[in-house]
């Protein structure tokens, strides 16, 4: 990146409001507290959430297939107890936020702001009551399911499996949809079948977001979307964030790079316009996952830090996106939705 690049890209990240719609921090903490670590976030995160200029993370709290269904809700609850822990002994780095009002108040003392996600709603089983428990916790984002079947719906494999009759959302999963979105929480609706995504864009009421997807055309997975239905989440008003695993950019290239990121942007904007994309980058090639449940997925992370992110951004300016465009990619159009849904 030449000099003058560089500093047009600076210049957009210290005008820009940031937002990183998906990243598993919540679990990678956790699982290293549990092991006697202390600090995770301020000795191994917070420099490259800083470089990277990132103003707002969602943090989504996944749970292993190992600890479910028996210890989901335990495990969602230890994630945030963690987090807690960590905020206390890192004060003025990271803020768990409620509101978009508290991101913006974040980021004007120099701190990190922390939305709280559901990766799957599996932590509930079929008890509606333990979601306005996980929104007084601070969550606001519901993921419906994760790559799996729950009491909700049926998750999208990452590749074709032998599996049995599929469904959409079940009488409880449209029950979820309407009580997050009179609490404000936002649906994420990565990781749902295709039949479980039009149930809720039948219902849906308030703008969703698809936090961590790209596109189907361009990479064949079910976790993709289709162009149709990167329309329907546009005239939902809602918007879709750029996963940089290269399984869901370009699964063909042995080395995929931002360019191929970049046309997924494109792809995005020449169906819906410009509203409708941002970035959930999903980076996940850092974390050290201790149960070793399964052999890796063959995936590694296009942009695989924060630090990486005016990469990307000097990609947008390449491509020819305006100023204006690319402060909407890189967090304006999901803090729009936040603010509508979240407040």
């Amino acid at each position: 990146m030449n000099d003058s690049l560089s500093d047009r890209v600076a210049e957009l990240h210290r005008q820009a409001f940031i937002v990183d719609a998906h990243f598993d921090l919540p679990l990678d903490v956790a699982m290293r507290r549990e092991r006697g670590e202390t600090r995770v976030i301020e000795t191994s995160y917070i420099k490259d959430f800083r470089s990277g200029g990132v103003d707002l993370l969602v943090g989504a709290m996944f749970i292993h297939d190992y600890f479910l269904p028996e210890m989901g809700l335990r495990k969602a609850l230890d994630q945030i107890s963690h987090l807690h822990d960590e905020f206390e002994e890192s004060p003025g780095q990271l803020r768990l936020c409620r509101s978009v009002e508290e991101a913006r108040a974040a980021k004007k003392t120099g701190e990190v702001g922390l939305f709280l996600s559901l990766e799957g709603a599996d932590p509930l089983q079929n008890d509606l009551r333990l979601l306005r428990i996980f929104y007084e916790l601070g969550v606001r984002a519901v993921g419906l399911v994760w790559s799996r079947r729950n009491y909700v719906a049926d998750g999208a494999f990452f590749a074709p499996v032998a599996e049995g009759r599929k469904g959409g959302l079940t009488p409880f999963g449209v029950k979820l949809v309407e009580k997050a979105e009179e609490l404000g929480m936002v649906i994420d609706l990565s990781h749902i079948n295709d039949e479980g995504f039009s149930d809720v864009m039948e219902i849906a009421t308030h703008p969703v977001v698809v936090s961590h997807s790209n596109c189907r055309s361009l990479a064949d997975t079910k976790r993709n979307l289709t162009d149709e239905q990167i329309a329907a989440v546009a005239e939902n008003g809602g918007v879709i964030g750029m996963n940089s695993v290269n399984m869901f950019v370009d699964p063909d290239k042995k080395e995929a790079v931002v360019a191929d990121l970049i046309d997924h942007v494109d792809h995005v904007v020449n169906i819906c316009g410009i509203d409708h994309v941002g970035i959930g980058f999903d980076i996940c090639n850092g974390f050290t996952d201790f149960l070793q449940l399964e052999e890796p997925l063959p995936a590694y992370d296009i942009i695989s830090s924060h630090r990486q992110l005016p990469v990307f951004t000097g990609g947008l300016v390449a491509r020819g996106y305006s100023d204006k465009e690319i402060k909407a990619i890189l967090g304006g159009n999901f803090l729009r939705v936040y603010e509508q849904v979240i407040g």
